[in-house]
């Protein structure tokens, strides 16, 4: 029993450990190949003129590197995520940039100014992890609007919302990955942007809009972004962790004059100020290096592992199986034939040396049984043809316990659940 269990907010209620975080303590060893972390193939970085960067950066500016600094971030590091922000599309000012200890810190911050317990939030179906288990965190629900091969389907949203309103419920914002959707791997297509958007204002629901991926697209396409569209109404949210080094903790949010100013005033009650030796190491590297040819390094080796990921589930899933064909980031998105709980096949996946994240983490309401994600970033692409092909013989066995003793009833998880480190 914890002796503290009375001591403990409402709000912890709706903080739950996830049921499969003890399995990735196995997935993580040699002979499991993992499709389920997110984690960057940081191989790929030129990381020995990076030490050397560094070791320059403590000669020259050690003591201000390791000192505190504005709760908004270095005014350096604010005007050089302005630039990337206008390859997108966005036109911004640096005073509007705050700097986030990771993307998700700016997630956390901006569901901590607007939403009240009780609050309704808009996502996808399925959507992020991290983002269902912050929004739970501050007592507020997750209402999902269904998505296709070409995003968010806008009727779904509008409708979705107008029901809401008839209801009485408060919706406080949409929070959407337009990009290379995880855990989906589909685009929000350009031609339904605009409407998103006026389906949102029209409704007076916020837009919060989270672009990790927006920079890997495998063709090299950017797409306009949503704030680029709308300045007003979208909070915009980016990250180095995918573009450069998750290790280093930096993200930044993009918002609206007011709104700046009440991120700034969370940031310092969060973290006081985001460490400064991490964006100095980001802004030297963003002025020294060509961080552009780094991405599209980024950019061939995902192409590469997303191939060999697609042509291994076409060789090798029995039928029955669908996914998604991502032209970027990270994921493919996989249904499985019905009767198949992928949440309670994991165990005997993990048995077979092979990992993926079940469907069920990405949904608030805990649907999802029959779907999980397969990342394809960081094994090899050798990794992932072997990785697949255990996989399918899971599948196979799964559908052989079907046809041998019927289709079992699937539970049905109870919420979003905190995700262990590699899942995100």
């Amino acid at each position: 029993m914890d002796p503290h269990l009375r001591r403990y907010a409402a709000r912890t209620a709706g903080m739950t450990a996830s049921e499969i975080r003890a399995l990735f303590s196995v997935a993580s060893r040699p002979e499991v190949v993992s499709l389920a972390g997110g984690m960057p193939y940081l191989a790929a970085l030129p990381l020995e003129s990076l030490s050397a960067d560094v070791a320059q950066l403590m000669a020259a500016e050690g003591q201000t590197a390791l000192q505190y600094a504005s709760a908004q971030g270095i005014p350096a590091l604010r005007e050089q995520i302005c630039q990337i922000m206008a390859l997108e599309g966005i036109s911004a000012h640096p005073d509007d940039v705050t700097v986030t200890v990771g993307s998700q810190s700016g997630l956390d911050m901006v569901t901590r100014i607007f939403c009240d317990p009780g609050d309704v939030v808009v996502a996808e179906a399925p959507s992020y992890v991290g983002a269902l288990g912050t929004f739970s965190a501050y007592q507020a629900e997750v209402v999902h609007v269904p998505l296709d091969d070409e995003g968010l389907i806008p009727g779904e949203l509008d409708r979705t919302l107008t029901a809401l309103a008839s209801a009485g419920r408060r919706v406080k914002f949409l929070y959407t990955i337009p990009n290379f959707h995880n855990p989906a791997g589909v685009t929000l297509a350009v031609h339904r942007r605009a409407e998103v958007l006026e389906i949102c204002a029209r409704h007076g629901v916020l837009v919060v809009e989270d672009n990790p991926y927006g920079m890997l697209g495998f063709d090299g396409q950017t797409y306009p972004a949503l704030r680029s569209m709308e300045p007003e109404n979208v909070v915009y949210l980016g990250s180095f962790s995918k573009t450069f080094a998750p290790g280093l903790r930096v993200g930044w949010a993009l918002a609206p004059h007011a709104v700046r100013e009440k991120l700034v005033l969370a940031s310092e009650s969060a973290t006081l100020c985001p460490p400064t030796f991490t964006q100095a190491v980001v802004s030297r590297y963003l002025a020294q290096h060509d961080w552009m040819g780094q991405i599209k390094n980024y950019r061939e080796v995902y192409r590469e592992r997303r191939d060999a990921m697609l042509a291994a589930l076409e060789a090798h899933l029995p039928a029955g199986c669908r996914w998604t064909k991502p032209d970027g980031g990270f994921y493919v998105w996989v249904g499985v034939p019905e009767g198949i709980d992928t949440k309670a096949m994991l165990p005997r996946a993990v048995t077979q040396r092979v990992a993926f994240v079940p469907g069920t983490a990405f949904f608030g309401d805990g649907s999802g049984n029959g779907q999980m994600r397969l990342s394809f970033c960081y094994p090899t692409p050798e990794r992932i043809r072997e990785g697949v092909r255990r996989l399918a013989t899971v599948l196979e066995g799964e559908l052989e316990l079907i046809s041998t003793f019927g289709q079992v009833h699937r539970r049905q998880s109870t919420g979003p659940q905190s995700p262990s480190p590699d899942t995100a």
